[in-house]
């Protein structure tokens, strides 16, 4: 989602110009800008029907569908906020249930979807200063948020604590580590207990490194300012084809300066204190690289760019880049998705990638043939069924990571969407 120091009066008041100052401001949304609405955010899910409604014929209560059924939704109005952002998912360990930790513009929202016919709404961990832009990431039992609302820093949560609640509560963190101000994004690497806040006042935008094996004791190592800003990154153990870094803690970035300078960044951050570059890759047509992904075996990335769509008019364009060499990363397929809609997260899970693609909905492409250059959209829901333009309204993330097959979609404007792939 951008923005633009058009709006740099109003964004001094909400969260402070930065890196979208660059972008038209005919581009943002209305609907993100207004204020928040006065609502009652005790509010509990009132569902008109607890059976899954179908897609049937194409749509599902009114949604365009394709293979995929509507379970639930909490609207903005329940969640007592006025924009929803980024998403992210935990099952607890002990008991199997899921729940849904879904960003707000003014705070966290915590949903058990144990029963996604009949999602609970637990609590809100609010804020002083709101922001459209909020990112949620889980390690060890505890949520790790960041927001570019000044002074938020990182938020610490331990999600055990809604196995006691039954009915919403207000709550506040378990911990923040102020040592930074905003951020945009933030990746953690789960197999290694670090996490990589991006998109700060620090390290030039490149990534800050912070310890958090003890999650409520998080200890700051360092960071990497050589390549500049990323906007959103993955850090894995490298499992892939290339042997000189099979083991190797790796860091992928989606870096831009707002303008030309587009790229993926590959770092090697497996000594924190020394972290070095394998490489760098352009590539043609670029207008702000935003996020990426790799296949699991590691072998393939796949990458969007934000802002093609809207300043080239082409369709929603997913790049493939071969990194089975990473310090030669090759773009080898160009997927053109089915409409214009911009593109935003995607996730792969197995043979499938998950993307959220904005006023387009939710699509899942089969990359099981991406060997042979082969993608296919299999499957959709569209949670903004009144166009598919170049805006930023509809899907920001979608969660699609739970073992009991419910995706969770984030819409801006519709709130906390529960569905899955029909039988």
């Amino acid at each position: 989602m951008e923005k633009t120091c058009y709006f740099l009066m109003f964004m001094i008041f909400f969260s402070g110009c930065n890196k979208y100052e660059l972008i038209n401001d005919s581009i943002v949304s209305p609907s993100i800008i207004n204020p928040p609405r006065n609502v009652d955010s005790t509010l509990t899910v009132d569902l008109p029907s607890p059976e899954i409604i179908k897609c049937e014929n194409g749509f599902a209560n009114g949604y365009p569908c394709k293979g995929m059924d509507l379970y639930s939704q909490i609207s903005l109005t329940q969640f007592g906020s006025s924009f929803a952002n980024d998403n992210w998912g935990w099952t607890d360990r002990d008991s199997g249930k899921e729940y849904v930790i879904q960003g707000l513009n003014d705070g966290t929202a915590f949903v058990d979807i144990s029963d996604p016919l009949n999602p609970i709404y637990l609590g809100k961990l609010s804020v002083s200063t709101p922001s459209t832009w909020r990112d949620i990431k889980v390690f060890n039992d505890h949520a790790f948020i960041v927001s570019e609302a000044n002074d938020h820093g990182l938020q610490i949560f331990d999600l055990r604590r809604l196995r006691d609640i039954e009915t919403f509560q207000s709550l506040i963190a378990d911990k923040r580590l102020d040592t930074f101000g905003s951020a945009h994004n933030i990746a953690i690497n789960e197999a290694t207990g670090f996490a990589y806040v991006v998109g700060s006042q620090r390290f030039s935008g490149g990534p800050l490194f912070i310890d958090i094996n003890e999650p409520q004791n998080p200890i700051e190592v360092g960071g990497y300012r050589t390549m500049g800003y990323s906007h959103d990154a993955q850090v894995v153990v490298y499992h892939g084809p290339d042997e000189n870094f099979k083991g190797k803690e790796i860091y992928i970035g989606s870096n831009s300066d707002g303008g030309s300078n587009n790229k993926v960044v590959i770092v090697d951050v497996t000594d924190k204190s020394n972290p070095e570059l394998i490489t760098t890759k352009s590539y043609g047509g670029s207008a702000y690289a935003h996020q990426s992904w790799l296949s699991t075996d590691h072998k393939y990335l796949f990458f969007g760019d934000e802002l093609d769509e809207y300043y080239y008019g082409n369709n929603t364009k997913t790049f493939v880049f071969d990194v089975s060499k990473l310090n030669e990363p090759d773009l080898t397929y160009t997927y053109n998705g089915t409409t214009t809609a911009i593109d935003h997260n995607g996730y792969v899970v197995g043979s499938l990638f998950y993307l959220s693609n904005y006023t387009a909905g939710l699509r899942v492409m089969d990359i099981s043939q991406i060997h042979n250059n082969i993608m296919d959209e299999v499957m959709y829901f569209d949670t903004y069924p009144e166009s598919d333009l170049t805006s930023f309204d509809g899907v920001w993330n979608s969660y699609p990571f739970f073992q009991s097959g419910i995706v969770a979609i984030s819409d801006g404007q519709g709130g906390l969407f529960l569905v899955k792939a029909s039988n």
